[in-house]
């Protein structure tokens, strides 16, 4: 006989929906390329393509390169904002229509840079192989003579004695006035600013006209290198005062609240919180003005005249400048004077980026911030303030150490020496 067991199955219950509270928290993406986002890009650019050649083609009588650029840009521009606004909010769709408005604005300003570095670059590639063209001035060389005869070497030593000169009169002026103008606020100081301001649009041939009259019709000196630094000066004055005036502003006035909260008085504020805070600021103040001042031509033409020959003495004698050579060598029409020019503006274009270069080392590090000399000097200062803290805080030392054998009158007060040997040690006078 067989018995068959019976079972039963329980029903299979269907799992529950997992709770709102209980699902992983996923931080939503707000940077980078999205595959909607490059759909769009590439949707409304070509949409904004072709109807700009339906336009300029069929429906209207449109013509030119920039007007058929600028019509394409808008309507790439609409139909952008269009396809974003399918899938986000009016806030969305602004922000992405700026981001590619201001994508487009740094795309050009870097191409217009890079254009006109490889162009000049380009040009003066004739020149700039020449060892002569670096060693060399012009005294002995015409404009029909080659490439291998004749050089910058006299622009070049002008222009850095001219923007020497010129740093070493503009850089100790320039921050003292932007230190006075944050530090001592009145009404002499609102009087300077507006000077400055109005002094920062001057006509750079006004400031030539100016030293000309006072250095040389007026005081009798001859044109020389000096005189072309003085009007230099005058055109990155107001530059570096007004650039370091910003940067000064945004240092914290916590600082220097501190600072004079622990006694420092104002000199000492200045020199070593404020300044040192806002040291990459004043950087880059000086090389604005030192990139005004180093490509200018009329002053120099004024004051320090035009020679063709090496003149290391800026007090006396005629003294040109690279953007002064430039000028001279492209209005040739000799095609060697021409190569020789854009050879001289690579060149002036290099000296920049080297002092640029130089300005940002001395200057680019922020606040905190220190170089491995002072670090290691830090750290031996460290070290040593520890040991002189570990020795005063050792056991057993004590400020007034006593001698037993001292007499009576030399032991301190409240010495347990000075107790009567007779009396008792509960006894009191």
């Amino acid at each position: 006989m067989t018995v068959v067991e019976e079972t039963t199955t329980a029903p299979v219950e269907a799992p529950a929906a997992p709770d709102a509270a209980e699902l992983p928290d996923r931080p939503r993406r707000i940077g980078g390329p999205t595959r909607s986002g490059v759909l769009s890009l590439t949707g409304a650019a070509v949409s904004g393509f072709c109807l700009t050649v339906l336009l300029f083609g069929e429906l209207a009588p449109f013509s030119g390169v920039l007007g058929f650029t600028v019509t394409a840009y808008l309507a790439f521009l609409a139909v952008y904002a269009v396809l974003t606004g399918l899938e986000e909010n009016g806030q969305a769709v602004r922000d992405r229509v700026m981001t590619v408005v201001l994508w487009t604005a740094a795309t050009l300003l870097f191409s217009g840079l890079a254009l006109v570095v490889g162009f000049t670059a380009w040009r003066g590639r004739e020149a700039l192989p020449h060892g002569n063209f670096f060693t060399e001035d012009m005294q002995a060389s015409g404009p029909l003579d080659p490439l291998t005869h004749g050089g910058i070497l006299h622009a070049m030593l002008g222009s850095l004695i001219m923007i020497t000169i010129a740093l070493a009169i503009t850089v100790p002026f320039g921050l003292t006035c932007a230190v006075y103008l944050n530090q001592i606020p009145g009404r002499f100081s609102r009087f300077v600013r507006t000077i400055v301001e109005a002094m920062t649009a001057l006509p750079s041939i006004v400031a030539g006209l100016m030293v000309y009259a006072t250095w040389i019709l007026i005081l009798g000196m001859q044109k020389s290198g000096l005189a072309a630094s003085f009007a230099i000066s005058v055109m990155m004055l107001p530059i570096v005062i007004r650039a370091a005036d910003v940067v000064l502003r945004l240092v914290p006035g916590n600082l220097t609240e501190a600072a004079e909260a622990l006694g420092a008085p104002r000199w000492r504020t200045v020199w070593h919180v404020v300044l040192p805070t806002a040291r990459s600021g004043l950087a880059t103040a000086v090389i604005l003005g030192t990139a005004r001042g180093i490509g200018e031509t009329s002053p120099v033409l004024l004051t320090a005249g035009f020679t063709a020959a090496l003149n290391a003495d800026p007090t006396s004698g005629p003294m040109i400048s690279l953007p002064l050579a430039v000028f001279n060598f492209v209005k040739s029409p000799q095609p060697a004077m021409i190569a020789r020019g854009f050879g001289a503006a690579a060149v002036l274009m290099a000296l920049v980026l080297v002092l640029f270069a130089i300005a940002r080392v001395i200057g680019g590090r922020g606040p905190g911030h220190q170089t491995r000399r002072q670090a290691r000097r830090t750290a031996r200062a460290s070290r040593r303030d520890t040991a002189r803290f570990a020795e005063l805080h050792a056991p057993g030392l004590t400020l007034f150490e006593t001698d037993p054998q001292a007499a009576p009158f030399d032991r301190p007060t409240g010495s347990t020496t000075d107790e009567d040997p007779g009396q008792k040690p509960g006894d009191t006078h």
